[in-house]
């Protein structure tokens, strides 16, 4: 782990600003999408200050330990940190713990599995991977898979010391549009095979080509004498 922290004000500007101007990003998207609201940006931004915690404490999600922390997540993108919302979506978690344990051909078991013999790839690659198998059927959690598979990308890479992947107003289709794409496919035969690590591969280029060090603090330096 490098020590790097997220700029947490620099990438809620750019949720934000990605907030405003959706209207433009969405003519162009292949398949349109509803624009985030306040709640999402909120959420998402809380989301960010988690995977930051949980980098520095150099938690290692992709070990059945770790899955708790996927979990809350999860949960945070959907529903936030607000006691009273958590309290109404408990029924939601608790159906999404017990499809995130035991879903067949998608389960966090799999993602481990899948994790763990890959662990040698370059983090782009990694994180990639990880998201196209959360988002490929069956999906890792109920709801909520394209923003927590975003945070989770963002832990990959921050431990690796590299920046976090932010969807911005640069990026917004060259991430929305392969994302559709893999929210088509299932986790077996042909597209297990030969489409979704094709996939995988054209997705870690798009997140290395638009890594952004500006969502990265500079690290702290120790004051002379």
């Amino acid at each position: 782990m490098s020590g790097r922290r997220l700029d947490l004000a620099r990438i809620e500007a750019a949720l934000r600003e990605l907030q405003r101007r959706f209207a433009e990003i969405n003519a162009g998207l292949a398949a349109p999408r509803e624009p985030p609201d306040e709640e999402v940006v909120r959420n998402l931004v809380a989301g960010y200050a988690v995977v930051d915690r949980i980098a520095a404490a150099e938690v290692e999600l992709f070990t059945y330990g770790g899955s708790q922390h996927l979990l809350e997540l999860n949960t945070l993108v959907l529903c936030g940190e607000d006691p009273r919302r958590r309290a109404e979506f408990e029924p939601h978690r608790k159906a999404t713990e017990a499809w995130f344990y035991d879903a067949a051909g998608g389960n966090i078991g799999g993602l481990v599995d899948w994790y763990q013999r890959h662990a040698n790839e370059p983090p782009f690659e990694r994180a990639a991977g990880v998201y196209v198998r959360m988002l490929s059927e069956p999906q890792l959690f109920i709801e909520g898979n394209h923003r927590t598979g975003a945070l989770v990308m963002s832990q990959i890479l921050l431990r690796a010391g590299l920046p976090p992947f932010v969807v911005s107003l640069a990026n917004a289709k060259g991430y929305f549009d392969p994302s559709t794409v893999i929210r088509g496919k299932r986790k077996n035969g042909y597209a297990l095979l030969f489409e979704l690590p094709r996939i995988k591969r054209r997705f870690a280029r798009f997140l290395r080509a638009q890594s952004d060090p500006r969502f990265l603090l500079e690290p702290a330096t120790d004051a002379v004498a």
